[in-house]
């Protein structure tokens, strides 16, 4: 068993109920995806016997299907999994998800509320985030307020790329001034998404002028920002106040240029780990094998989250 206490950084609603929410394969971006980016698990779910037959002989994807390992029934079996695997502390978003060209509207919409029932039932063992459309920027800054004053949430973690809006567009900085106000962590998506969404809003140097203007914010720049690696190590390295974190990615997968610098003293204390609801065991366990220092993992796996979020 993992003795590190391991914080996961970067998770979903359905890690603790994977009932909450529509089924997100509905929509088109999904669907796309399950056939291009998501296809090797696709093809292993198949094989498995993890699809259905929809109306038509036509092949649909259940929600409980979505990923290679997707979730928990409810927050006790989360907890006991955290147990098992060695997690401490595993951070929930109430992610919120556009779509910029297929539907128009929201297609990933979780509340405040539903993370924050996790929060209270977790007793400690999860972290709450909420999450931030640009689009309804009041509504979003009064969520945001309520769920760290109510829910004690400490992170916002938002995904720009799917509203088409780079990180360091006007409409994103009430958001970044409201995190400072109320001293908590923000991250955001970069790189390409997995999804058929607007690439070139997701370079990680374009959160330079945010880093720069806001010196005292703790940002993530989530998901490995692949393909622009150099970048995302870039941004790490320059500015003592942007981590990145490698969720979204099996640990395996990483690219070597990453695992290089996550394994250096320029991007040791900078790099968070997270699962985005890839499995906490096989993401956990493919770390762990990875060819790296006993002081990156520690770091990667737990301090570096502690510092980023404030936590004792």
């Amino acid at each position: 068993m993992n003795k590190i206490g391991v914080i996961d950084i970067m998770n979903h609603p359905s890690e603790a109920n994977r009932n909450l929410g529509a089924d997100s394969f509905q929509y088109e971006e999904f669907k796309i995806m399950w056939r291009t980016t998501f296809k090797t698990v696709h093809k292993a779910r198949t094989q498995a016997g993890g699809e259905t037959a929809a109306a038509g002989g036509e092949k649909k994807q259940s929600a409980a299907a979505s990923f290679a390992l997707m979730g928990h029934n409810s927050v006790p079996e989360l907890i006991a999994d955290m147990d098992r695997l060695g997690y401490d502390i595993i951070v929930i978003t109430a992610t919120k998800m556009w779509s910029y060209y297929y539907h128009h509207k929201l297609i990933i919409d979780h509340t405040v509320d539903s993370v924050g029932q996790i929060v209270q039932e977790a007793k400690g063992r999860v972290i709450g985030a909420a999450s931030y459309n640009p689009f309804r920027i009041e509504d979003s800054l009064k969520d945001i307020e309520r769920g760290v004053k109510e829910y004690g949430f400490k992170y916002v973690w938002f995904h720009p790329i799917s509203f088409g809006v780079a990180p360091n567009d006007r409409r994103c900085y009430p958001l970044y001034a409201k995190c400072n106000e109320l001293d908590i962590a923000v991250g955001l998506q970069v790189g390409h998404s997995a999804e058929v969404l607007p690439s070139d809003v997701g370079r990680p140097m374009l959160v330079d002028d945010v880093a720069i203007e806001f010196p005292n914010l703790r940002i993530n720049l989530s998901h490995t920002g692949w393909p622009w690696v150099d970048e995302w190590c870039s941004m790490l390295w320059r500015h003592p106040n942007v981590y990145g974190d490698i969720s979204a990615y099996f640990p395996r997968s990483l690219d070597e240029r990453q695992v290089r610098f996550m394994d250096g003293s320029r991007g040791r204390d900078k790099v968070l780990f997270g699962t985005n609801g890839l499995g906490l065991e096989p993401c956990l366990t493919q770390f762990l094998a990875l060819p790296i220092k006993e002081e990156t993992k520690s770091r990667v796996l737990r301090d570096n989250a502690v510092e980023f979020l404030k936590i004792g």
